[in-house]
């Protein structure tokens, strides 16, 4: 028996994802916009209308470009200029990532968000996987104050393929005030048991509970009962 109720986070696009995200029982939406390009920054409106159209938290993507994680002065200009106006337009967290040339953390930059956010948490997001060394990374961004979560796939394309790897993160964020969040890959039918197997007390899903790119409540339940059984 689980004592502790798995945190569901869903990513949302529209207004209606996030609806149907709520009502199917999320604990959490990761809004953005762009799915295809890994999701982009949403616009302010869309912020602004979901925070007021769903009763669970909205953490929001703020990244400016899918070419890479590594951002130039004027690039992290806009990401913190993009981090106050979600946390002014209501968002619960920001979910951002950044490394350096050299695929580690960039933890200069991070920290200059973690300013920016001024109290709001953030998500690290799937960056993350495409550090050198994912222990390492981690062990960074369990020192930077702020960061509630990693979102991570173990660094393999599917999460479902790293559960020895995302149990090993699990284990050494154990005692910390950060989460591992693990996504990319997802499917309802193996979801219990990988969460079961790589220990995980959150779970990230984008594709897995959609039909026709839009989110399905009746499947976000699925996922729901499934991980409270």
């Amino acid at each position: 028996m689980r004592n502790e109720r798995v945190l569901l986070e869903v990513i949302a696009t529209t207004v209606a994802d996030a609806k149907a995200a709520a009502c199917g029982g999320a604990d959490r939406l990761e809004l953005i916009t762009a799915m295809g390009e890994g999701g982009l920054t949403p616009g302010i409106g869309m912020i602004e209308a979901v925070v007021a159209a769903v009763p669970i938290p909205v953490n929001v993507i703020v990244r400016p470009h899918s070419r890479s994680f590594v951002y130039d002065a004027d690039e992290l200009a806009v990401i913190l200029r993009d981090v106050r106006a979600a946390r002014l337009a209501g968002a619960n967290a920001a979910v951002v990532g950044m490394l350096t040339a050299s695929r580690e953390v960039d933890r200069d930059a991070l920290l200059r968000v973690v300013d920016a956010a001024d109290g709001m948490p953030l998500t690290f997001h799937r960056a993350f996987d495409d550090a050198r060394d994912l222990r390492e990374a981690l062990d960074v961004l369990l020192r930077v104050d702020g960061v509630a979560n990693v979102l991570t796939s173990g660094g393999k394309p599917s999460v479902l393929d790293a559960v020895e790897e995302v149990r090993a993160l699990v284990a050494q964020a154990a005692g910390s005030t950060c989460t591992v969040l693990a996504g990319a890959g997802l499917t309802i039918d193996r979801c219990a048991g990988f969460v079961h197997a790589a220990r995980v007390k959150a779970v990230h899903f984008g594709s897995g509970v959609r039909e026709d790119g839009v989110v399905v409540e009746d499947l976000v339940q699925r996922v729901r009962t499934l991980l409270d059984a």
